[in-house]
């Protein structure tokens, strides 16, 4: 099989255009127990990460906000909540994870877009958006490389993306870390979701996604200047930032 016409899917190599399907399958399973997977997954840290990216992230009153990926909208209510001026767009690929999303959105008093759109082909005009955000989404796109590179377009000269991902842990740590990965997580996946394939998948991409050095070459590649990573808990996740010149 033609190597270039292969991705991943998990430690599985499959056709690139079979990727899309399978994710979304994926996320189709979990929806309805992805935020108490994250809590069980992450003993509750993911909200710390999630509050440190928005904290971190320094925008003027009224910016227009861009969250990829933005499912449960966890990162959408924490701008909501830092700066209710903001103009915010909450969208995913996935439309059982959006309507998730939209559900918590609603039951907190905050109306914003909602929109179903694909990271790789956005449906905004060019050079609107002054930050742009992809929480834990990057590592499950097909072309990583177009996210970015259509990301950049939409983004507004002096504006920044701004990525929340799993990344490489600290050496010393990383036994620890890969026994609760494989041989926990799995098992929690199939007892509260009913679904060990799904959190297995969501593992084994963890591993394949690109470390913090490569994922800053990428930005790099697709133009992003002033680029930066931060390391949270010992690396198991880390924000990474780039902006547009």
């Amino acid at each position: 099989m033609n190597q270039e016409k292969n991705t991943h899917f998990g430690y599985e190599a499959i056709p690139r255009n079979e990727k899309r399907k399978k994710v979304k399958a994926v996320f189709n399973s979990v929806a309805t127990n992805y935020d108490l997977m994250n809590n069980l997954m992450s003993l509750g840290l993911h909200h710390v990460w999630k509050k440190i990216l928005t904290e971190t992230t320094i925008l003027k009153s009224k910016s227009k906000i861009l969250d990829i990926a933005a499912g449960t909208a966890d990162i959408t209510l924490e701008f909501l909540k830092k700066n209710k001026e903001f103009e915010i767009f909450h969208t995913d690929i996935n439309l059982s994870m959006l309507k998730e999303g939209k559900r918590k959105l609603i039951n907190q008093g905050r109306v914003v877009p909602a929109i179903l759109c694909d990271a790789e082909a956005l449906p905004f005009p060019n050079n609107y958006f002054d930050c742009v955000t992809i929480g834990f989404g990057l590592r499950n796109m097909t072309n990583k490389e177009q996210a970015l590179k259509e990301i950049y377009r939409v983004l507004s000269p002096g504006g920044k993306i701004v990525i929340l991902e799993f990344s490489k842990i600290w050496q010393p740590l990383r036994k620890i870390y890969d026994k609760f990965s494989f041989n926990i997580v799995p098992k929690l996946g199939k007892f509260f979701a009913k679904d060990e394939q799904s959190y297995k998948y969501l593992v084994e991409s963890i591993r394949m996604h690109p470390d913090q050095n490569q994922l800053l070459e990428l930005l790099k590649k697709q133009g992003f200047e002033n680029t930066s990573f931060m390391n949270l808990s010992a690396g198991i996740v880390c924000i990474h930032k780039g902006y547009k010149f």
